[in-house]
């Protein structure tokens, strides 16, 4: 089939991949303009444009894809389905309408559950132990067009954003692989999504990472799982930020606060223990301000801390 391929980061790559491998004729890949990245401000292009010109692939970047230049630019290729894996941006009822069997998309999350732009770090942030991938027939509206398959993918104890979000690449890669020659044969049976079931995760924030520690422990740990490692959890100690890059339930979780929330209980040579709302978090991984991410052993070599000590006081 010819496909017009949409996407932009890490997570479309595994699509487009699966999509060239099976044989199908990507006529052209639409990703998002280069931008400035890292410290440095080098100006990088997309991991969908890294590999689409890899593999020859022509590719758009326009700045909105619902101009009149970019629609005729997307016409011109002539292509019998646009397949979109976190593009970035929304496509106008004229492009959804052009190509012969519509445009489908590649969901993080079993809709309509975890509707946006963050599905797979809500899942963990929630506490889900089953999520998984969607493929829609896209309609005008978020992630509210019809369901044409779907694959379910645990929610591993320890997962974090990076780990669920590759597990959660690869089963959209294979599922839109199958699905693909299932629309062309009019073999799929779309379903409606069910509104009043529809939940919504939003677009990430740093200040979600800021950690509240009245909260309780096993909250903070799947939020620091959650947001690893983008925008990464956060909190202040000896008047400096301090980045909390992995964190886990103290055995007690359920203990009632024994001290003020946010003080250090007890300190071995490879981990902190800090009181929450209830129970406590053990920190394993931290990157004090100004610096990169070390285990806590090597924190502790330059920053002996010791109980009774507050995580979280006013910078």
């Amino acid at each position: 089939m010819k496909i017009a391929f949409m996407g932009t980061p890490d997570f479309a790559v595994g699509a487009l991949r699966a999509l060239l491998d099976a044989g199908h004729e990507i006529v052209c890949a639409v990703t998002q303009p280069d931008k400035p990245r890292g410290r440095g401000k080098t100006v990088s292009c997309s991991p969908v444009k890294e590999l689409a010109l890899a593999r020859g692939i022509p590719v758009l970047q326009p700045m909105k894809i619902r101009t009149p230049e970019a629609v005729e630019a997307l016409r011109g290729y002539d292509a019998e389905l646009f397949v979109v894996a976190a593009f970035g941006q929304i496509l106008s009822s004229e492009i959804l309408q052009m190509p012969k069997y519509g445009c489908i998309n590649i969901h993080a999350s079993l809709l309509p559950k975890y509707r946006g732009a963050a599905p797979i770090q809500q899942a963990i942030i929630d506490g889900e132990t089953v999520t998984g991938v969607t493929i829609m027939q896209m309609e005008e509206g978020l992630d509210t067009g019809d369901i044409l398959t779907r694959r379910e993918v645990p929610v591993l104890p320890d997962d974090t954003g990076d780990s669920l979000h590759d597990r959660l690449m690869e089963a959209g890669a294979s599922l839109v692989v199958e699905t693909v020659p299932l629309i062309e044969r009019g073999a799929v049976h779309p379903q409606k999504q069910d509104a009043d079931k529809a939940t919504y995760a939003g677009r990430l924030q740093k200040a979600m990472g800021k950690i509240d520690w009245n909260r309780d422990a096993a909250a903070l740990a799947r939020l620091v799982r959650g947001l690893h490692s983008w925008p990464g959890c956060y909190t202040t100690f000896r008047n400096k930020n301090l980045k909390v890059r992995a964190a886990s339930e103290g055995a007690d979780a359920d203990a009632d606060a024994k001290a003020p929330p946010g003080t250090v209980l007890r300190v071995t040579k490879e981990t902190i223990e800090v009181q929450t709302g209830r129970g406590s978090l053990i920190l394993h991984s931290v990157q004090p301000e100004g610096k990169k991410q070390m285990s806590v052993r090597d924190f502790l070599l330059g920053y002996p801390v010791k109980a009774g000590e507050r995580f979280g006081e006013t910078v």
